[in-house]
C-alpha cells in the first residue's frame, strides 16, 4: 500500500512547538503497548504460522511424482499439482522424454533415484507405461497410479494394447507423423496428434481455449514410445491404484478396465476425456491421495 504525506506550510512559534511536543510525549506514554492494541486479522498472521512444506509435518507425507504421456507436458498436471501441494504433499513433475519406453523409463528411474523416502508414482497415458518400468528394482516406489494410463505386462507394447480386441474399440487416432534426423545420422519417425482434432479425441471435457493451447504445445513422441515392448511390469509387485476415463477418445475404456482388472489395481471410474486430470483434477488428486495413505 503507498501512502502519501500532506505537505503544508505552516509556521509554528518556539512556544507552540515545545507544546506540541509535551502534548504527543504524554500520549505516547499513556497509549496501549502494539500487543494490546492491535487485533490480528486474516491478513496479518504471526511468523510462526507462516511455514512451508519442508518444515511442517506434511513433510513425512510420500512425495508423489507425476509423469506425464505422449502428447502432453507436465503442465498438464497443473490443477493436480496445486491441490496435492495444498495438502502437504511434496511433488514433483518428471519431464518425460518421449523417446521410447527403454529410454523414457531410465531417464524417470534416475529422477526416482534421486528422492529419498517413499513415493506415489503417478502416471497419465504413455506415462503409465513408463511408471510400470521405472518403478522396477526400487524399494522405495510404495504405489503406482495409472491415470487413463498404459500398464503394460513384461513383453508388451502400447501399440499391443491399442489393438487389443474389446467390446467397445476406438478408431485409430487421427495422428500425423514426421520424420527426423538425429544427431548420429539415424532416422525417426515423430508423431502429433492433428491439432484441429485435438479437442475431440484428447481433450474433449477441456474447456475450448484450454484445449486449443494444448494442441498448439503437445509434445511429439517418437515411434519407439508404441513399439518398444515394457521390459519390467512393476504392478506384479507393487499395489495399484488406476482411474479409467469413461469418456476416453484415445485410449478405449474398455481396454483400460482391462490393464486396471489385470493388475489387480483399486479401481475408480470418472466422467472424462482423456485428459481427465484437466478436467477432473479434484477426482484425480483423491485417488493419488488415497494412495499415498495406503503407504504410512
Amino acid at each position: 500500500m503507498n501512502v502519501r504525506g500532506r505537505r503544508g506550510r505552516a509556521l509554528i512559534g518556539a512556544s507552540t512547538g515545545a507544546a506540541v511536543l509535551v502534548a504527543v510525549a504524554s500520549l505516547v506514554a499513556a497509549a496501549p503497548t502494539s500487543a494490546q492494541s492491535v487485533k490480528r486479522s486474516d491478513s496479518v498472521k504471526p511468523q510462526a504460522a507462516v511455514t512451508s512444506p519442508a518444515t511442517t509435518p506434511s513433510a513425512v507425507k510420500p512425495t508423489v511424482v507425476l509423469v506425464h504421456g505422449a502428447w502432453a507436458d507436465s503442465s498438464s498436471w497443473d490443477g493436480v499439482i496445486d491441490r496435492l501441494r495444498r495438502a502437504g504433499y511434496p511433488v514433483v513433475a518428471a519431464a518425460d522424454p518421449l523417446e521410447g519406453v527403454a529410454q523414457d523409463s531410465a531417464a524417470v528411474a534416475s529422477l526416482l533415484r534421486s528422492i529419498p523416502g517413499p513415493i506415489v508414482l503417478v502416471g497419465h497415458s504413455y506415462g503409465g507405461a513408463v511408471i510400470t518400468n521405472a518403478a522396477a528394482g526400487n524399494a522405495n516406489v510404495k504405489a503406482l497410479v495409472y491415470i487413463a494410463a498404459f500398464a503394460p505386462d513384461e513383453g508388451e507394447s502400447v501399440n499391443d494394447l491399442i489393438h487389443m480386441k474389446v467390446a467397445h474399440p476406438l478408431p485409430d487416432l487421427p495422428v500425423v507423423p514426421y520424420p527426423v534426423q538425429n544427431a548420429n545420422g539415424t532416422t525417426d519417425t515423430n508423431v502429433i496428434i492433428d491439432r484441429a482434432k485435438f479437442r475431440q479425441v484428447f481433450a474433449g471435457d477441456v474447456n475450448p481455449t484450454i484445449a486449443a493451447e494444448m494442441a498448439a504445445t503437445q509434445r511429439p513422441a517418437a515411434s519407439g514410445a508404441v513399439t518398444e515392448p515394457s521390459p519390467h511390469a512393476a504392478w506384479h509387485t507393487i499395489p495399484s491404484w488406476y482411474l479409467v476415463a469413461k469418456q476416453d477418445q484415445a485410449l478405449a475404456p474398455d481396454v483400460e478396465r482391462f490393464m486396471a482388472a489385470r493388475a489387480h489395481a483399486h479401481t475408480v471410474e470418472a466422467d472424462g476425456s482423456h485428459a481427465v486430470m484437466v478436467s477432473h483434477p479434484d477426482t484425480v488428486t483423491h485417488l493419488i491421495e488415497t494412495a499415498a495413505r495406503s503407504t504410512r
